[in-house]
C-alpha cells in the first residue's frame, strides 16, 4: 500500500486487509511524507505484519508502490490503495486463480460514490479484459484489484521513470510474459472521490495517444532488455 494524507479512510482499509491475513503474512506500507495522522493511524493497529516505510521527500504513487514491492517478501503481492475497503473474500478467492496457474489476476469492483454503491462495476464502466493491445489504449489493469506472484518480477523492476502508471505496466509486462485472469468475482469497493488518482474516463484522445507512446517505447526497451540478458 502507498499512503498520502489518507487519514479519512485509511482505518476502514487497513482493518479489511488485516482480517484476511495469516500470521506469516505482511501489509506492507509506504508513506509519501503525510502531513496528517496517517502514520498515527497505521501505528495506531498495533500489529507486526504492518510493515511501515517513511519516504524522506515526496516521491510520488508509482516510485513508492515501486519501493514497496522491493520490500515485499511474500510469494504473492496484493496492491491496495489507501481509501478502499476489501470484500472478505478477496485474498481467498484471489489465491485460488493465483494457484491454477495465472501470474496476475484482476478482480473487478463495486464503485462507491457520494456513500452510494453504483449500479455497474468498474468491469461494466471500462469494458475490461484481458488483451496488450486492448489495455494499451485503454487500461483496466486497476491497481487496487490485482494481485500477482514474483514470477515476473525482474522484468517488472524497476519501473520506467516516465511510465503512465504502474498498474498499467505490470499488467502489459505479465501481459507478455506470463498469464492474466480477469476475475468477474466484485472483490473491493472502490471508493471515488475528489482526490482519486486514477480516473474512470480515458482522457482525450491526443493525452492517451501520448501516454501509450511513450509507454511503448519503454516497454520495447524493457523486452529488448531481458531478451538480451537472457542470451548473454
Amino acid at each position: 500500500m502507498a499512503t498520502y494524507n489518507g487519514e479519512k479512510y485509511i482505518s476502514d482499509q487497513i482493518a479489511s486487509i488485516l482480517g484476511q491475513l495469516e500470521s506469516c503474512d505482511e501489509l506492507i506500507i509506504v508513506d509519501d511524507c503525510s502531513s496528517d495522522s496517517t502514520i498515527e493511524i497505521i501505528e495506531s493497529f498495533l500489529d507486526p505484519r504492518i510493515k511501515i516505510h517513511v519516504n524522506e521527500t515526496n516521491i510520488g504513487v508509482i516510485r513508492s508502490f515501486s519501493r514497496a514491492i522491493e520490500a515485499s517478501e511474500g510469494e504473492y503481492i496484493f496492491l491496495s490503495d489507501q481509501d478502499d475497503v476489501w470484500m472478505p473474500n478477496k485474498v481467498r478467492i484471489s489465491l485460488l486463480e493465483l494457484k491454477k496457474g495465472f501470474n496476475l489476476v484482476v478482480s473487478d469492483a463495486y464503485i462507491l460514490q457520494n456513500d452510494t454503491i453504483a449500479l455497474s462495476t468498474f468491469f461494466e464502466i471500462r469494458k475490461s479484459g484481458p488483451g496488450i493491445l486492448k489495455n494499451y489504449f485503454k487500461n483496466t489493469f486497476i491497481g487496487c484489484c490485482i494481485a500477482f506472484d514474483r514470477v515476473h518480477l525482474d522484468k517488472i523492476l524497476p519501473f520506467p521513470d516516465g511510465v503512465s502508471m504502474h498498474d498499467f505496466w505490470i499488467g502489459e509486462i505479465i501481459s507478455i510474459y506470463g498469464k492474466v485472469s480477469f476475475l468477474p468475482d466484485r472483490l473491493i469497493v472502490y471508493r471515488r472521490h475528489e482526490n482519486n488518482v486514477t480516473a474512470l474516463s480515458s482522457g482525450s484522445v491526443t493525452s492517451i495517444i501520448r501516454k501509450r507512446y511513450i509507454d511503448f517505447k519503454y516497454t520495447s526497451a524493457r523486452i529488448f532488455r531481458v531478451g538480451l540478458a537472457k542470451y548473454a
